[in-house]
């Protein structure tokens, strides 16, 4: 079995777990004898891990208008013709101002004679939407000159590159939706990213969700059938053997985290008026908000209101070895997402035994079994479980007991019998 993959990021190269959940599969499906992966990626920078993958970079595919009748494509395509500036995880406040320069210029558009290779930042800059639909031509290309039994988008930005390969082969197409906009813009849902959503789960043969929440979601919001929207959880990669070494602490006292962007979704607010409330019940304890994103420079100017900048830390974007040694000096990991279709970083602290607090409205609640959880909007009960794991020593023993046990079975293997499963499905 050959698979076509498109993603908008693979390790070490991330913003975010839509990279990190890409490998885990890609490993997990390799483990599980799906050894030919071609994974398709904007622009490769020559250190990703090529053990289980081949990656393909768009960005060094040649272009010719021979191949393909580029009028016709794009009548077919015609969602991705949208001019805006919006990068994935705006704000509605930027998502507002964006949308009133967009007005003032005119669409973008592949030219439809175009000859070479088109360049790609493979980030999220202001010309998003104009690299998806140029990643989309590419992937009409690759999927014309390659031979492959399945096609399978990872999240939005790659799903008009999916639905352009199954217009060029005809092969199946397997949508993965790790997260929707309803998820990221807090229900201020950009029509532009909506509609390449809905497309491409209305294009695909099954459409992946990555939990029960995201399940209801994409039935519920996008009006898909049922009967096509499986859930497969996600899992986490095994330590390496020996776990990680603890990390010297340089300053006395607990350590309390958040680690994600610091974005609406993610609920950096409520981490922030829960700390307030601990720190008035005990001052030994020191909060970090490990992180970058739209609401940073808000949630630091909230911390200076409150007064409590000397037991408030803020790193920047954390990721590799960096967070592992976050975890290993943390004694809580908080996650207080508003929406989390999954959730990986929970599974990562519990790796390191630190005990995790997380949201009621996040995916990953529905596999764990120990972990304290609460609803993202009750800070006062946020802060009754900080106060409680860092007070109590019986809490965090139990946790990292059980724990750590419950998140070693979690493994991407897995998750990814289930995805073989689902092509084999097609196939047959």
């Amino acid at each position: 079995m050959r698979v076509l993959m498109f993603g908008w990021e693979f390790p070490p190269h991330i913003s975010g777990g839509l990279g990190t959940a890409c490998y885990g599969l890609t490993k997990g499906l390799h483990s599980v004898g799906v050894h030919d992966i071609l994974f398709v990626v904007p622009k490769a920078y020559g250190d990703e891990d090529t053990s289980n993958v081949n990656i393909i970079d768009a960005g060094e595919i040649v272009v010719s208008d021979k191949i393909i009748d580029y009028s016709s494509f794009f009548q077919k395509m015609k969602f991705i013709e949208v001019g805006s500036a919006l990068r994935p995880y705006s704000s509605p406040e930027e998502y507002m101002k964006m949308s009133e320069e967009i007005r003032e210029k005119s669409k973008y558009l592949i030219q439809s004679t175009f000859s070479g290779k088109l360049k790609f930042s493979g980030g999220y800059g202001q010309d998003l939407f104009q690299e998806i639909a140029n990643y989309a031509v590419i992937a009409s290309i690759i999927a014309y000159k390659n031979r492959f039994d399945v096609i399978h988008a990872h999240d939005w930005l790659a799903y008009p590159a999916g639905i352009a390969a199954k217009l060029v082969s005809g092969k199946p197409l397997v949508v993965h939706v790790h997260a929707t906009d309803f998820d990221r813009s807090g229900g201020n849902v950009n029509p532009g990213v909506y509609d390449i959503e809905k497309a491409g789960m209305e294009a695909a043969d099954k459409v992946i969700a990555v939990s029960n929440l995201t399940r209801n979601i994409i039935i519920e919001k996008y009006g898909i059938n049922p009967d096509k929207v499986l859930t497969v959880h996600n899992a986490v990669e095994p330590l390496a053997t020996g776990g990680l070494q603890k990390m010297e602490r340089s300053i006395d006292g607990k350590i309390v985290t958040f680690l994600g962007r610091v974005t609406l979704q993610k609920g950096p607010e409520y981490f922030i008026e829960a700390a307030n409330l601990v720190l008035q019940k005990m001052k030994n304890v020191r909060f970090v908000m490990a992180g970058s994103g739209d609401m940073l420079h808000r949630m630091i100017w909230r911390v200076a209101s409150l007064k409590i900048g000397d037991r408030f830390h803020f790193t920047g974007f954390l990721k590799g070895d960096d967070v592992h040694n976050m975890f290993s000096l943390s004694d809580v990991y908080v996650m207080p997402s508003i929406s989390e279709p999954f959730g990986i970083s929970p599974l990562e602290a519990m790796q390191s035994n630190v005990p995790v607090i997380i949201s009621r409205q996040s995916g990953v609640s529905e596999i764990l079994h120990h972990a304290i959880k609460v609803d993202f909007w009750d800070t006062h009960a946020m802060a009754d479980a900080i106060y409680g794991i860092l007070k109590y020593d019986g809490l965090p023993s139990m946790f990292k007991k059980h724990a750590r046990v419950e998140v070693d079975n979690l493994k991407w293997e897995h998750a990814a019998e289930k995805v073989k499963e689902i092509y084999q499905s097609l196939l047959n």
